[in-house]
């Protein structure tokens, strides 16, 4: 028996689901599906973390990672360091299509969104530079020194920090899997920083012999863990999605960087079982069926990584 149509996504994403949906009630396929559901968020002025409003670097630059891969073919098209141009994930399915690259970055990405018809924007909004500066002014970077980034960077990403993603997973009427992933990256970062999102096996991986996986949080975790492909391998290995995203997750406990921060993951197995993880309690994501009227939210299994609190490494 088929499984049915889905679509899982950060809690975020869940402003997308229905157009998502549409494509996959149509027969579409997963990879337009998760095309038309990134759209309305990055698009999305609220939205303080993806797209237009997305939080600035050190410079007042917005830079937008997105990376998309398809499980049938395990293709992958991605862009980092993109500015001044929407769809960033669209772009990144353009790559996938054309290019015998999987990533392109900062101006090499722009280039290739303008040669291919894609709107050019201004991603800073008033709020975003607002935050910007205040965030700068508390911790007594303001004003930047550009001779000394390293460390007006170092002093920014202090304790609290600002980021966040959109993520979503699709399994279509054919079987096929798919991936993607979008966000303005870490607020404050060292300019040209890249974080996991648009790295497949990092932030995002995606096989239809058993299934695909999706980071959020702090992008140096799932690189150095490695995090979606290990979560997809684990699939592999006939591990349910509970027990695969625990492991990946829990295999966070070894990085030891010196610099904190969380970890979010999504799993969805080639026959539509689904689980969501977090490093915190209470995060939550949204799922949705063909067959469904609403999308739901379900809680994330919680699973401790030690990566809250900044070790003695690097003291400030």
């Amino acid at each position: 028996m088929a499984t049915e149509p889905l679509m899982i996504c950060s809690e975020n994403g869940a402003i997308g689901l229905e157009a998502g949906l549409r494509v996959l009630r149509a027969g579409g396929r997963a990879l337009d599906a998760l095309e038309a559901a990134a759209l309305p968020v990055e698009l999305n002025r609220q939205d303080r973390t993806v797209g237009i409003g997305g939080v600035p670097n050190l410079l007042k630059q917005v830079q937008l990672d997105a990376g998309i891969m398809d499980g049938a073919t395990l293709s992958v098209g991605a862009v980092a360091a993109l500015e001044g141009y929407l769809e960033p994930v669209r772009v990144a399915r353009k790559v996938l299509e054309l290019l015998p690259h999987s990533l392109l970055v900062g101006p090499g990405a722009a280039r290739f969104a303008q040669e291919h018809g894609f709107e050019q924007a201004e991603h800073l909004t008033a709020e975003a530079e607002a935050q910007w500066r205040a965030r700068l002014q508390e911790r007594g970077v303001w004003p930047v020194d550009e001779d000394h980034l390293t460390e007006c960077c170092r002093r920014a990403l202090r304790e609290e920090r600002w980021g966040g993603t959109v993520n979503f997973i699709a399994l279509d009427r054919a079987g096929d899997l798919a991936a993607c992933v979008s966000t303005s990256g870490i607020g404050w970062k060292y300019p040209g920083r890249v974080g996991d999102s648009p790295q497949a096996g990092a932030g995002f991986y995606a096989d239809n012999r058993c299934g695909a996986a999706c980071c959020t949080g702090r992008g140096e975790l799932a690189i150095q863990g490695g995090t979606a492909l290990r979560t997809v391998i684990h699939l592999e290995q006939g591990l349910a999605p509970l027990e695969a995203g625990t492991r990946a997750m829990q295999f966070l406990r070894r990085v030891r960087d010196g610099w904190g921060g969380g970890m979010n993951l999504l799993v969805l197995d080639r026959t539509g079982r689904h689980a969501g993880f977090s490093s915190v309690t209470g995060r939550k994501y949204a799922y949705q069926s063909i067959s469904m009227d609403e999308y739901a939210m379900e809680e994330r299994t919680c699973v401790e990584i030690g990566q809250e609190e900044t070790q003695e490494r690097y003291p400030f």
